[in-house]
């Protein structure tokens, strides 16, 4: 078993509560305030946007922007608390509207090169070797804006220079099938990890696993950690829920659907998920409707069904689930899962 467990979140889980249909219902947090509440709810890491770390980077030179990681590194060793990756947030420049390393313009395909290597740096910074690519809009609203054979090729190019750029860190991949994008190129776990293999350093290229993203895919999440966990490939986990086949609602992890949650921590606790240091990674966003006095309750929750989960995890009866499935007893099974999430 993997024993103990470390959780982190984002900054951005923080939040004022807007949404598509309506403005901010919360006030705004700073970022040291943000710090100060990771220990209080039980979590050792942050993860990064690059520009989480050091805002309006684009106006900055690299060594300025390696200055500001620092600094906030040692706002990370003054709450006792670990960076756990860093991600390029390449969805919101203008440059990247249609894609940034499958854009058809090679000067926006250049500019998100350029960005990565920042993202690099800032990790390095941070004492982080880890950095996580959502794919956000490398896709097409229409089949025929883009070679889609092509596409792959460019993101295998951007890989590879980023892989080239340190020797030192790790990629993973972060599927999701739309949303930004109408479709996307990288959809599935499969899709990430085929990816990964056709870099020139496949060892350092895994996943991310986002059990929403995974619903999105149609696709149970518990299976994708699975697969990943095969090829050893499973770097970190974005945990949260699910409600239907619609937008990308980060819901609290557990709170859709149980049995599905139970079955996450099943699989991540049998194959030792965590005993390399992977933190167990949230992504999950405030309802709308809380109070700023309760807007991290969607964490302490999140993070507290987990390990209550973990504990059921542990005290089902394997002995049983193994009978059962050699006498092909499905039914039998089924109940005894059911009546163990009950407490029966």
């Amino acid at each position: 078993m993997a024993g103990e467990y470390r959780f982190s979140f984002g900054p951005w889980n923080v939040h004022e509560g807007a949404d598509p249909f309506g403005p901010t219902v919360r006030r705004s947090l700073s970022f040291a305030k943000k710090l100060k509440m990771y220990k209080q709810l039980g979590f050792d890491g942050v993860q990064f946007h690059d520009d989480d770390a050091v805002p309006d980077m684009n106006k900055l030179s690299a060594r300025e922007i390696i200055r500001k990681a620092k600094d906030v590194r040692k706002l990370l060793k003054g709450e006792g608390l670990t960076a756990e990756f860093v991600a390029p947030r390449l969805w919101e420049d203008p440059r990247t509207i249609d894609g940034g390393y499958t854009s058809n313009d090679p000067a926006c395909r250049q500019y998100a090169k350029d960005r990565s290597r920042r993202c690099i740096d800032i990790a390095v910074a941070l004492d982080c070797d880890l950095i996580v690519l959502w794919l956000a809009r490398e896709g097409t609203y229409i089949r025929e804006a883009k070679d889609s054979k092509l596409a792959v090729d460019r993101l295998v190019d951007a890989l590879n220079d980023m892989l080239a750029y340190n020797e030192g860190i790790r990629i993973a991949i972060e599927p999701k099938p739309n949303e930004p994008m109408d479709h996307t190129y990288i959809p599935t776990t499969g899709h990430a990890m085929a990816l990964g293999y056709k870099t020139k350093d496949h060892k350092r290229v895994g996943v991310n696993i986002e059990t929403a993203h995974a619903i999105l895919a149609g696709l149970d999440p518990s299976d994708e950690m699975g697969f990943a966990l095969a090829y050893n490939k499973l770097y970190t986990v974005h945990l949260n829920d699910q409600n239907g086949l619609k937008f990308d609602q980060d819901k609290s992890f557990g709170s859709v659907d149980l049995r599905r949650a139970f079955n996450q921590v099943r699989i991540l606790d049998k194959y030792n998920y965590g005993a390399k240091g992977e933190f167990v990674g949230l992504d999950v966003k405030a309802m709308r409707t809380q109070k700023i006095e309760t807007s991290t309750r969607h964490l302490s929750n999140s993070r507290e069904i987990f390990l209550n989960l973990v504990d059921l995890v542990r005290s089902l009866d394997e002995g049983r689930v193994e009978q059962l499935i050699a006498d092909r007893d499905y039914e039998e099974l089924d109940l005894l899962i059911v009546n163990h999430l009950m407490g029966r």
